[in-house]
């Protein structure tokens, strides 16, 4: 009921949200009378206060159409490679005609970034993105919003998202011989456990795995997010935060923890900041400080853009992740795209290099988290795993700003390079297409 709701509400708040849009733009407009009152530019401040406030934010795009490769102008082509139910396995694919450059994009390391499924679209993370395309192949997943999803196309649980990420894993094996898989927050633990059921299975595994700021290791140094997954019940999260899709999207019926719920969640962290944060958009607007307000506007363009995630998936993690740690306590069993249970057993991966990095300041994934992956993949060479704690950075500050790319990924990219096999640098450089398929890969509806 809270879902249609909150539909309610946003619908009545349009019309008023439109006009506080026009509003803004007659006051700001020197050709309009309006704009000639002494209040005009505080008027026009504050209409643009409330249109920011009100209004519905949708998916925002990657954006990403040049980047700069040696001083080369590299265009980007972004394409679906891969269409699941609940999520688009997407290409960034790089075109130059400089065919030195050509040679050198040819042979670069092909990697799978795994964007998180909690809360934001996957495009928060477009730095990483923007920063891995200078030296490396790269895919990212891009989870749907739930309520978009169809009923007939069955729920979605944790299960599901681990073999999604086996699936894109051997799509990307099949191509390029091999990869490297990135992963971020939430998916360091579902790509931990496809990583290890490869391996149990005797399949070939990514060449490494860098894992930033995760739960791998709930209990250690919780946080206040881990607080309220180990404090509350199983059936509180059920009863409390899980609503059914309204009729007016295509996905009606289905079972969701809502993206508004989430928002909110997001902003009662720190809700102090994000007021202070508003009040200084309204006294830039005041002053005409375009640089301010647009990198205000950009970012809240993205934090406040949220998806619907299905319920099952939501629930699923709370219990596996936060209440039971089944991947540190060894008890996770993973239901294959066949039916079949398999049990999570990191130790089993043994040539698969990791590296694991973390926040100082991480307020979401507290310290030593993350760092436990280490511990549970014991049978991986010490010389070929690697950690890195970022002074002064927090959750955000380890993929994507001047941290990331000043620090972390300098170090990201030198610890692929070095678990890149010169010959499969070659094979693909050698090639003007792909390298054929080994194994085609499973689809699940």
């Amino acid at each position: 009921m809270l879902y249609q709701v909150y539909e309610t509400q946003r619908s009545l708040m349009e019309p008023f949200v439109d006009f506080a849009q026009a509003a803004a733009k007659l006051y700001n407009n020197p050709m309009s009378p309006f704009s000639q009152n002494p209040l005009a530019q505080r008027a026009a401040a504050g209409y643009s206060l409330i249109y920011r406030l009100g209004k519905d934010y949708e998916k925002p795009a990657f954006g990403i159409t040049r980047v700069d490769v040696n001083g080369i102008n590299i265009a980007i082509h972004e394409r679906v490679e891969l269409d699941k139910p609940f999520c688009e396995l997407r290409r960034f694919k790089r075109f130059t005609d400089d065919p030195a450059t050509l040679t050198q994009l040819k042979g670069e390391p092909a990697v799978l970034i795994v964007a998180p499924l909690s809360g934001h679209y996957a495009t928060l993370l477009r730095d990483t993105v923007r920063s891995m395309l200078k030296d490396h192949k790269v895919y990212i997943t891009d989870w749907k919003n739930a309520r978009t999803v169809p009923m007939s196309e069955g729920s979605f649980n944790l299960d599901d998202y681990v073999n999604y990420v086996q699936e894109f894993i051997r799509h990307l094996q099949g191509t390029y011989g091999n990869c490297h898989v990135i992963s971020v927050c939430q998916p360091t633990v579902p790509v931990l456990a496809a990583v290890s059921l490869m391996a149990s299975r005797g399949e070939l595994t990514p060449l490494s795995m860098t894992m930033m700021g995760g739960p791998i290791d709930a209990r250690k140094s919780p946080t206040a997010v881990n607080n309220l997954a180990m404090n509350k019940s199983f059936e509180w999260f059920e009863n409390n935060v899980i609503y059914r899709v309204p009729s007016n999207f295509p996905g009606a019926g289905r079972r969701v923890y809502p993206g508004f719920l989430q928002h909110t969640g997001f902003v009662a962290m720190n809700p102090d900041r994000h007021a202070s944060s508003h009040y200084d958009y309204f006294k830039d607007l005041l002053k005409g400080d375009d640089a301010s307000t647009e990198a205000h506007t950009k970012f809240y363009d993205e934090y406040n853009a949220v998806l619907d995630m299905d319920a099952d998936y939501y629930l699923d993690t709370i219990k596996t992740v936060f209440q039971e740690f089944k991947l540190v306590n060894g008890t996770w069993d993973v239901r294959s795209v066949d039916g079949k249970l398999e049990r999570v057993r990191p130790q089993d991966i043994k040539t698969t290099a990791h590296f694991t990095v973390e926040g100082e300041l991480d307020d979401i994934s507290g310290s030593g988290q993350t760092e436990a992956a280490h511990a549970l993949c014991h049978n991986v060479p010490k010389a070929r795993q690697k950690h890195l704690e970022v002074k002064g950075a927090g959750h955000y500050g380890i993929f994507s700003g001047r941290r990331w790319r000043d620090v972390v990924y300098p170090q990201v990219k030198a610890f692929i390079a070095a678990h890149h096999p010169a010959s499969l640098r070659a094979a693909v450089a050698a090639s003007n297409t792909p390298l054929a398929p080994k194994k085609k890969a499973v689809r699940r509806k």
